[in-house]
């Protein structure tokens, strides 16, 4: 008879070896059921990993996740490679890094398709209605977390709140803001070490559920040692998929729609730094304002979408990439324009996490230590929230306004409904961590009923 294992520091021995084919049971279920955003992913993780299965012990698991950390990124996707990676090498990295968000791809594309068919219906609007009020608090109550944990001090202050007036009053792109805040952490880092330490957010912990397969002591494989040749290779192997997805894409897409989709998930990858929150206004900018791909109320409604389906936040791409095909297709059916389009936001997103790790694990693996310079990604963080906060400010003026534009920004009646129900939300958010998904729904209900009565 099989004993479980489960959280027992008397065991002496450290669990049968796990086979790729066993471990895709894990990843697969994982996928299904990783609600809650990033920190109930690790949670799930660690507590199915370390202290139940022992895979990896609490100090590998927690020195991966620092790693993970630093990089632009869903970081829990990252965990999930990093860790199935030296598990079972590349295979490993892509079981488990597909497996993580393949089923969000599935539903989201399902529902995006199922909206574009039904989303003008009175009982829709009124669900909706009741949704974006409910959006409007998270993105404030995301930069309130944000802040809470990376401004330590007044200088962080200072970039955060020129952050804001950058991208709200000057509308400068959010890649220079990055840029600019991440140079000005890296001379601060210098000048001034104290005001841009990084927080030990995840610091290794001393716990122990008994030995693990990846232990403390045990060695990184062969695969996973430092080398330059591989460092180099494995960089040219991503940098050719990169290319030859681009080329088929410039080369079959008579509108080029596919491909400006390519290249601008491309660039939204590597500033995914902060969370998925953080790169929303990016998307916001090209997807809404520069492509016309959809409406800023058509994003309220994916980001919506996304936080009640399983997998990284940042699978929203999914749904910008769905309908954004729908929008400039040039496919005889609109579901196979929907299709591709998701498909490609999804590919080029996720394209780079896979390269972080292969490339940069080995190089994790042998020095084992505290990872430093991270000055820039402290002031970037502050920078963030400041632009976060934008993004809030935005969607609440066109929740609260509908009827407004940028020539008459208070044109129209004002709605007071959904101003008591983000205030509400933020409440339910801050003081009683309410779960997201509950949120949404009693939003959703509430909404549905004002259509009615209304």
């Amino acid at each position: 008879m099989n004993v479980p294992q489960l959280e027992n520091s008397d065991h002496k021995h450290p669990p049968a070896q796990v086979l790729l084919s066993d471990a895709f049971g894990y990843w697969f279920k994982l996928g299904l059921i990783s609600f809650g955003g990033p920190a109930g992913q690790i949670s799930m993780m660690h507590q199915e990993l370390v202290v139940r299965r022992r895979w990896i012990s609490e100090h590998r698991y927690l020195h991966a996740l620092n790693f993970c950390m630093l990089l632009p990124g869903p970081e829990a996707t990252q965990l999930a490679i990093y860790i199935s990676w030296l598990m079972h090498g590349v295979r490993g990295a892509v079981v488990a890094g597909v497996l993580f968000f393949m089923p969000a791809f599935v539903l989201l594309s399902l529902l995006a398709d199922l909206y574009l068919s039904y989303g003008t219906m009175p009982a829709v609007q009124g669900i909706f209605y009741g949704i974006k009020p409910a959006v409007v608090a998270m993105v404030l109550f995301a930069a309130w977390r944000i802040a809470a944990r990376s401004i330590t001090n007044k200088l962080l202050f200072a970039i955060a709140i020129l952050a804001f007036a950058g991208i709200f009053f000057f509308k400068i792109g959010f890649p220079w803001i990055v840029l600019s805040a991440g140079i000005s952490g890296a001379i601060g880092g210098k000048l001034m070490p104290d005001k841009f330490k990084a927080q030990a957010n995840h610091a290794a912990g001393s716990k122990t559920y008994g030995p693990a397969l990846i232990d403390d002591d045990t060695p990184p494989p062969l695969y996973a040692k430092f080398s330059w040749w591989k460092l180099t290779l494995t960089t040219m192997i991503f940098i050719a998929i990169w290319l030859t997805a681009m080329l088929i894409l410039r080369d079959h897409a008579e509108d080029g729609n596919l491909y400006d989709m390519g290249i601008f998930f491309s660039k939204a990858a590597f500033l995914t730094i902060g969370g998925a929150y953080a790169v929303l206004p990016y998307v916001y900018q090209g997807a809404v304002e520069h492509f016309n791909w959809l409406s800023a109320s058509q994003m309220m409604d994916g980001l919506a979408l996304g936080e009640t389906t399983p997998g990284p936040l940042i699978m929203i791409v999914t749904w910008v990439g769905f309908l954004g095909g729908v929008a400039r297709h040039s496919f005889d059916y609109p579901l196979v324009a929907g299709l591709a389009g998701a498909a490609v936001a999804t590919f080029f997103t996720f394209l780079p996490s896979f390269f972080f790790i292969l490339v940069a694990g080995p190089i994790v693996e042998s020095t084992r230590g505290e990872l430093k310079y991270t000055a820039p990604l402290t002031a970037i963080t502050a920078a963030v929230v400041g632009v976060i906060i934008n993004l809030a400010v935005f969607f609440a003026w066109h929740t609260f306004w509908p009827k407004a534009s940028v020539a008459l920004p208070f044109a129209g009646p004002f709605n007071a409904i959904p101003l008591i129900i983000a205030v509400l939300s933020f409440i339910a958010l801050w003081k009683y961590k309410v779960d997201v998904m509950k949120l949404i729904g009693v939003c959703a209900i509430v909404g549905l009923g004002c259509s009615l009565i209304v």
